[in-house]
């Protein structure tokens, strides 16, 4: 990582800035990352090729939400797109998509970010159209009532308005049937105490037809402010005229700025927690769940890769071997790993499917697996093999404008660190069998654990 104060002309004006380079694995150039004396964050990332992406990542999500405006962050992620004082509701992605564009949003916990992936066109004709277009929606959303759809009482059935807000209730309630959310959902909420990460990225329907205009303008201009903000660009174009117009066009009026909202830390449980709720399903479902290190600290975070690889990613690893390949009588239908990572801690998940009547079984074989990842310890065969497959993720991410785009947000929005990047690899060969052990130890124990299960009702 290089350091660098630059001050660059805009307008007539010099702009005091911070100029970092980063080594992004397997890019050709370092990535360049440029803090704004607002603070705003500008990353361009060079990579050879027709492809452009732009986006940009807000650090707001169900992390600065409670129990009054549960699901704003994502809400507010819809209502972005319904046009500003410029662009009527539907002209976005009407022009980018007839010039090849991929245009979306998504919502998490600790963020909400919207990109562009497109052709860059002759001489860079459609990366320009997709920096206005994409500057305009961020800075300049009018939220339209007509769009919104009037609040309402969630208990009246004669309400059938179909604007945005319907839209997303139905979504709501789409999403709360299935299966994986709902033993998703009381696993999650029953891991925490007090931080927000305990509730539904989505929101309520009860919260979402209430909420009002006002509620969500206050909100927009309470969180994207520039210090919140960060915006890529990624392919092959002149850096300084892109860093020029983002500077031009990211002009944030009108922000409410305040000082980031500091949540307590939950400690892990101390006493392994079990819910067993039931649906109308026929099959059983089942999530153990962990509180993880903050995913800034990197070396037990790409432990936790490790051992996620390890014990449960893929046909060759332990759970899919020992209980469904060679395990004699079918249980499972599914079992794997997943290794969420967050500002405020990570989260890690044992998932599978399997017979009702196996219940008691199942949890139980699964609890013995664990324990034997410290008892039947880890070959040095096993750790390099999970090296190597992270090694061909990060060669792969590296492809595509896309993926490299929505690393580099990561890093900047959850981690606050892109530097972190150029650490992974060299810290990912310097993982040793006892750093693993320690990190199972410290956070894996059937203690700490929270069980969810869902069963079929009678």
């Amino acid at each position: 990582m290089k350091f660098y104060y630059v001050i660059i002309k805009k307008e007539g004006e010099f702009v005091n800035m911070n100029k970092t380079l980063i080594k992004y694995p397997y890019l050709t150039q370092d990535v360049e990352v440029y803090e704004n004396d607002n603070g705003h964050k500008i990353v361009l990332a060079h990579k050879e090729g027709n492809m452009v992406n732009v986006s940009s990542w807000v650090k707001t999500g169900s992390i600065n939400e409670d129990s009054h405006n549960n699901g704003i962050s994502h809400f507010l992620e819809h209502l972005m797109f319904k046009g500003t004082h410029t662009h009527k509701v539907g002209e976005f992605d009407r022009i980018l998509e007839s010039k090849g564009a991929v245009v979306n949003a998504a919502t998490w916990k600790d963020y909400t970010f919207y990109y562009v992936t497109l052709p860059k066109g002759e001489n860079n004709k459609y990366l320009n159209l997709a920096i206005d277009l994409h500057a305009d929606m961020m800075m300049d959303p009018i939220f339209p009532s007509e769009e919104l759809g009037a609040p309402f009482d969630i208990n009246d059935a004669t309400v059938t308005d179909k604007r945005e807000r319907h839209v997303v209730i139905e979504e709501i309630r789409m999403r709360k049937d299935q299966p994986w959310t709902k033993v998703y959902n009381q696993c999650n909420y029953n891991m925490y105490q007090a931080h927000p990460y305990k509730m539904d990225v989505i929101g309520t329907p009860e919260i979402i037809a209430q909420v009002t205009r006002e509620d969500i303008d206050n909100y927009y201009r309470k969180f994207y402010t520039p210090q919140n903000v960060t915006t890529i660009v990624v392919g092959d174009f002149n850096h300084e005229e892109v860093l020029n117009s983002i500077l031009e066009k990211f002009t944030f009026p009108d922000r409410i700025y305040q000082e980031s909202r500091i949540n307590p830390i939950d400690a892990p449980t101390t006493q392994t927690k079990y819910i067993e709720t039931k649906a109308n399903v026929s099959t059983s479902y089942m999530m153990f769940g962990w509180l993880g290190p903050k995913a800034s600290e990197l070396k037990e975070s790409i432990c936790l890769d490790l051992i996620s690889i390890i014990f449960g990613d893929g046909s060759s690893s332990r759970l899919q071997q020992n209980l469904i390949e060679k395990l004699p009588d079918r249980i499972f239908n599914m079992i794997g790993t997943e290794h969420y990572q967050f500002k405020d801690g990570n989260n890690f998940f044992i998932q599978a499917n399997f017979k009702p009547e196996a219940k008691d079984r199942a949890i139980e074989l699964v609890k013995q697996e664990l324990n034997g990842l410290l008892e039947n310890q880890i070959s040095e065969e096993e750790i390099l093999k999970a090296k190597k497959r992270i090694k061909s993720r990060f060669a792969n991410d590296a492809e595509t404008v896309s993926e490299i785009g929505e690393n580099i947000g990561y890093y900047m929005t959850v981690c606050n660190n892109l530097k972190l990047i150029e650490e992974y690899l060299s810290d990912l060969e310097n993982i040793t069998l006892t750093d693993i052990e320690n990190t199972i130890k410290k956070y894996l124990s059937v203690e700490n654990a929270v069980i969810s299960v869902l069963t079929p009702e009678e």
